[in-house]
Formats: C-alpha cells, sequence, structure tokens
C-alpha cells in the first residue's frame, strides 16, 4: 500500500513524494518573461514531489492573459532557467505546462491584434485578463474567435513541438500538455465548440485527433517519459461543455495508452467547483486507460484536502495528487501534510496580478514558530 508522502517514479524522473503542486495562473510575468520574482515563489515550493508551473504559452497567439511568462522568447527561456535551477538546487523537480489558450483570448494580446483563433468561430461566454492604457490589469470579454484553417494546424503542431524542445533547453524535468479548462486543445475534444466538418470534427475520432496530435509530435521530440497531459472532462470552465464527454474522454485515454506517458492529470468536476457537478465515471475513465496498457501515473486534482489525498493514494484510486489553492498560500504544504499542521489561508484578492504580497510573503511552519 502505498502513502501519500512515498517517493514514485514519474517517467524519467524519481519524485520525493506523490503531491504535485497544479498550475496556477498568477499574471506576474510582464513582458511574458519570468523574473526574480517568479524565481522565488517556485524555490519556496520545492518540496513539492513536482511542481506544475502556469500555463505557459508556446507562442504569442497561444496567450490569452496579460502578464504570464511564455516559452516562445530567447528572454523567457533564460528566465525558465534561473527558475529550474532554484528549484533543481532546492530539491525539487519542475514540469511546464504547455498552453495554447484558442479563443480565449482578447485581440490586445495577439500578434498584430488579430482575432484568437479556434477550431470554429464560436466566441466564448468567457473572459480573461489584460493591461488597461493606464498600466491597470483588468478582466474583460473575450474577443469574436476565427476558425483555423486545416492547413495551419501542422503549423501549430510544430509550435507545441519546438515548445517542448524549449522546456528540455531551459532545464524542465517533465511538460503537461494544457488540454484541459476549454482551451485549445479541450475546444477541439467538445462538439459544442468543434463544429467543424473536415478531419477535425464531427465524429469523436475526428475530435480528438487534434490531441494525440499534439501528443505524438511532443513525444517524438523529448519523449513520452519526459510528457504528460491534463484534462477536464466535465468541467464548465471557460464555456466548455459537450452533452455527452464520458465517451469522448474514453476515447482519448485509450488513445493516449499507447504513447506511455509519464503521466495523466486529471481535474475531477468543475475547476476550482463542485466535484460533482456533472454525472462522470472517474473510475470508469482510468479502467479504460489501464485496459490498453497504459501505465502513466495517474494524477488528480480538485477539492482534495489532506484526507481525501491519503485515501486516494493508499486505496489505489490514484497515484498522486495534486493542489492548487492550497500551496499559493502553503509554500510547505508538504510538511503542513505530513505533520498535520494547520493550513494559512489565501487571499483571493492577490490570486492575479501585483507584486510579492499575496504571492512570495505567506509564512512556513518554521517562520510562523
Amino acid at each position: 500500500m502505498s502513502s501519500l508522502f512515498d517517493p514514485i517514479t514519474l517517467g524519467r524522473t524519481t519524485l520525493a513524494n506523490r503531491i504535485a503542486m497544479a498550475p496556477l495562473t498568477r499574471n506576474r510575468s510582464p513582458g511574458a518573461i519570468p523574473n526574480n520574482l517568479n524565481v522565488t515563489y517556485y524555490e519556496q515550493r520545492a518540496s513539492a514531489g513536482l511542481i506544475i508551473t502556469e500555463g505557459t504559452p508556446i507562442t504569442q497567439q497561444g496567450q490569452g492573459y496579460a502578464q504570464v511568462p511564455g516559452l516562445y522568447l530567447p528572454e523567457a527561456i533564460e528566465g525558465w532557467k534561473r527558475v529550474t535551477s532554484a528549484v533543481h538546487s532546492a530539491g525539487g523537480k519542475i514540469a511546464v505546462q504547455l498552453w495554447h489558450v484558442g479563443r480565449i483570448s482578447h485581440t490586445s494580446l495577439q500578434p498584430n491584434g488579430a482575432a484568437p483563433v479556434a477550431p470554429s468561430a464560436i466566441r466564448a461566454k468567457s473572459k480573461t485578463y489584460i493591461i488597461n492604457d493606464d498600466g491597470t490589469g483588468a478582466f474583460a470579454d473575450t474577443s469574436e474567435p476565427r476558425a483555423l484553417d486545416i492547413s495551419e494546424i501542422p503549423g501549430i503542431l510544430e509550435d507545441y513541438r519546438r515548445a517542448a524542445r524549449a522546456a528540455v533547453d531551459a532545464g524542465f524535468d517533465a511538460v503537461e500538455i494544457h488540454a484541459a479548462n476549454g482551451y485549445l486543445i479541450d475546444q477541439f475534444l467538445r462538439a459544442d465548440t468543434n463544429h467543424r466538418t473536415d478531419a477535425y470534427g464531427g465524429s469523436i475520432e475526428n475530435r480528438i485527433r487534434f490531441a494525440i496530435e499534439v501528443v505524438e509530435a511532443i513525444v517524438n521530440e523529448i519523449g513520452a517519459d519526459r510528457t504528460g497531459i491534463r484534462i477536464s472532462p466535465v468541467t464548465p470552465a471557460n464555456d466548455a461543455s459537450d452533452p455527452d464527454p464520458q465517451p469522448v474522454f474514453n476515447a482519448l485515454v485509450e488513445k493516449l495508452a499507447a504513447y506511455d506517458l509519464a503521466f495523466i492529470h486529471v481535474i475531477e468536476g468543475a475547476t476550482g467547483g463542485p466535484r460533482d457537478n456533472l454525472p462522470f465515471d472517474w473510475a470508469g475513465l482510468k479502467a479504460a486507460y489501464r485496459a490498453k496498457g497504459g501505465k502513466a501515473v495517474w494524477m488528480v486534482n480538485n477539492g482534495y484536502d489532506r484526507d481525501m489525498a491519503i485515501e486516494a493514494v493508499e486505496s489505489g484510486r490514484a497515484d498522486m495528487v495534486s493542489f492548487g489553492k492550497l500551496f499559493i498560500s502553503n509554500p510547505d504544504l508538504v510538511q503542513r501534510f505530513k505533520e498535520n499542521a494547520p493550513l494559512n489561508e489565501a487571499d483571493r484578492n492577490t490570486f492575479y496580478g501585483g507584486g510579492a504580497e499575496g504571492y512570495t510573503n505567506y509564512p512556513t511552519l518554521a517562520l510562523s514558530a
């Protein structure tokens, strides 16, 4: 029987424990370049078995929120090198989340003020984070997208491949493909956001095609043992929906089983919200993957506390558990869980944008004593 605090092998990497820090958009990287504050933030949380960074756009076209760090500028890669070096020096392991937001963007963030791209030209009923003319940050409605021409898809696959190589060059231990929360890959998966009539739309086989091609491009570049993927079958985040998600995601994970990935990261329920928002057979999803020979670490997320996480791992229902908000306010979350110590409360007013306050100034147990 495994424990939440036991080591685990994830692809080519051995992790000190089975607690992951989930991706958390914090909007503190002006110019899309990681800075000293970001270095400190991640270094403080290096006791996690695995840190998964905030969503990191693969290109400017893939950027949907202001002041998030990217992987497409030489200066950004150099900035990430300092982050990964600091985390490794502190004994941690770190993966970068590769992100293309698709339609969840704003013209002010796109190259030359262009429309965001999507599988189909359907505007999201969602908001994104932009910088106003006066320099202040604010949430704004997403812009009207345009549908990708099929001839553009190979170029986006190349962008993913190039970003994966940049991640390895920057010192990351692994990459996580962001296929969750209503962003580009998820938009292809769902019937309500994908009205295409070509090879990428219609049937389930066609709608999962883009996700599989992204996985294949990255695996061929950096290896399956450095590649993971995140999915969110029933979340309504960013206006994502599908009338029948179970067969879509079962088919997706069955296809993924052929790639021997390092991990599959599953958001159970509504991202940041109820775990039971829609009926879904989570055990069945994992069983469908294992039945096809899939051996990746099965990581679960959303609304877990200490006791739930311990039970999930000890029961074998999951191999790892990731935590988001709890890592914002508890840089030493692993120690607090081990000692069953009290947790700091997070200041929601400082989640997005700003400086050190609510980012790098939360106390550890040692500082609290």
